[in-house]
């Protein structure tokens, strides 16, 4: 099982991946493991996470995403960022 999930960074960024374990990849952002882009913003908090069955469905999913202008992820996610 695969997880499609989006965190908020602390500049308010966000930031899009993959991963199969979420609560251990999150700690890896946090931490300044999770990659170039969290290590160099920061993370804040998951504010989307959802499953999928396989890794090439998950990243079909993710590039998907990422495609979004930021003011549609916004609405697709419903997150209103001060």
């Amino acid at each position: 099982m695969y997880f499609v999930y989006i965190l908020l960074c602390k500049d308010g960024s966000l930031y899009t991946g993959i991963t199969t374990d979420i609560k251990r990849r999150f700690a890896e952002h946090e931490s300044g493991t999770g990659g170039r882009y969290t290590r160099a913003k920061g993370v804040r908090k998951i504010v989307y996470k959802e499953q999928r069955m396989n890794r090439s469905a998950a990243l079909k999913r993710e590039a998907e995403i990422k495609s979004w202008s930021r003011p549609r992820k916004l609405k697709a996610l419903a997150i209103e960022l001060i």
